[in-house]
């Protein structure tokens, strides 16, 4: 354990520690990866600037990871620092102040509900105090593995829903300007898994310290998703309130998904393939099941494509896709990145030969940097 000595107290309100040589295998829930040079655990705004003054007194890049579910790590390790958000807490807005939503009196709620969670909390936290108060907008994102900080950066979405439909804004720290910031959902940038955050100029500019989004009573509305649809015909399911969807999801994940604290995953490996309206009339002509919008834009399981290839369940490469959802890619024995990207190819080869869709992967990968002196 390394110990910082305060620098000034502009920067630092205690003592930082700081891990040295730890190994980025033991951070991820893919678990790959060699040795990060330094990992520290932030656990408030401060400690952040903080961290960022380290690394650049030493002349070395950061990474930020949350709960690691949505990092690859490389066999070469990270010459830098490594800052995992621990920032935590969520709140609600009532009488113009944030109350911790522990404190709230639930009575003078009203249709909308702003509530706020700090980065390092946990994603499936925050969505279960939105259910638990009866509002609406992100019971379809339970259990979506990772942390609030990583969620508008991914723009995270499942079954339906995402995170852009319903954020208002995050607080974030610039470390271009080295200034604590508000950014707008106006000024995000948000696609489809992509943000400002993650695409462009701006990619891992900010360190999203807090989100803040907008949610509604009321119930979502059918038609669901196709596994949702599926399991409400199957068990005759007529309440579509935030905490009963939240619970059909939540089977319906447990069912499907590895818990990622017990098995090594990335959760979703892949992306699923999105069309124009064009290039979804021509995939249902061909057979293939697309989701279709309202505009007529469309997109297809990547899942679907993986296992029409006869690739759900195999093993190769120390992976095995999994024989319940074929999107999602486990580490079974594999000790080395080059072993994910041979199993990776497999897959995406075949989708392309079979199918002509060149499949995109939803976890971001560390990069390969020279060690700094």
């Amino acid at each position: 354990m390394l110990i910082i000595p305060l620098i000034t107290k502009k920067c630092y309100n205690e003592i930082m520690e700081i891990r040295e040589n730890v190994p980025i295998a033991s951070l991820t829930t893919m678990r790959l990866g060699g040795n990060a040079r330094y990992v520290v655990s932030v656990k408030t705004p401060e400690d952040v600037r903080a961290a960022y003054i380290f690394a650049k007194d030493h002349n070395m890049p950061v990474w930020v990871m949350g709960g690691g579910a949505n990092t690859i790590g490389r066999d070469e390790g990270f010459p830098g620092v490594i800052l995992l958000n621990k920032i935590t807490g969520i709140f609600i807005e009532q009488d113009g102040k944030f109350v911790a939503a522990e404190n709230i009196n639930t009575d003078s709620l009203d249709e909308k509900l702003i509530l706020k969670g700090m980065g390092g909390e946990v994603w499936d936290n925050f969505v279960k105090v939105a259910c638990d108060l009866d509002y609406s907008g992100i019971e379809a994102l339970s259990m979506i593995p990772g942390t609030l900080g990583a969620a508008p950066v991914q723009n995270i979405g499942a079954y339906g829903q995402e995170i852009s439909q319903v954020i208002l804004s995050v607080e974030a720290y610039d470390t271009k300007t080295t200034e604590f910031v508000t950014i707008k959902k106006s000024d995000m940038q948000m696609s489809y898994r992509s943000s400002r955050f993650n695409h462009g100029e701006d990619a891992g500019r900010f360190v999203i310290l807090s989100v803040t989004v907008k949610l509604h009573k009321g119930e979502l509305q059918r038609p669901f998703y196709n596994s949702l649809e599926r399991y409400i015909e199957k068990y005759h399911e007529t309440n579509f309130s935030p905490n009963n969807i939240r619970r059909m999801i939540c089977e319906i994940r447990a069912d499907k998904l590895p818990d990622p604290k017990l098995v090594a995953s990335a959760g979703s490996f892949f992306k699923n393939v999105f069309l124009n309206k064009d290039e979804s009339d021509a995939a249902e002509a061909k057979g293939i099941p697309v989701w279709r919008s309202a505009n007529g834009e469309g997109k297809i399981n990547s899942g679907w494509l993986i296992e029409q290839c006869g690739l759900k369940g195999k093993e190769m490469f120390g992976f095995k896709v999994s024989d319940k959802a074929a999107l999602v890619l486990i580490n079974k024995t594999a000790k080395s990145y080059h072993d994910l990207d041979q199993a990776r190819q497999t897959i995406i080869d075949a989708v392309q030969e079979n199918f002509g869709y060149i499949l995109g992967q939803e976890p971001v990968e560390m990069p390969i940097l020279t060690e700094v002196d």
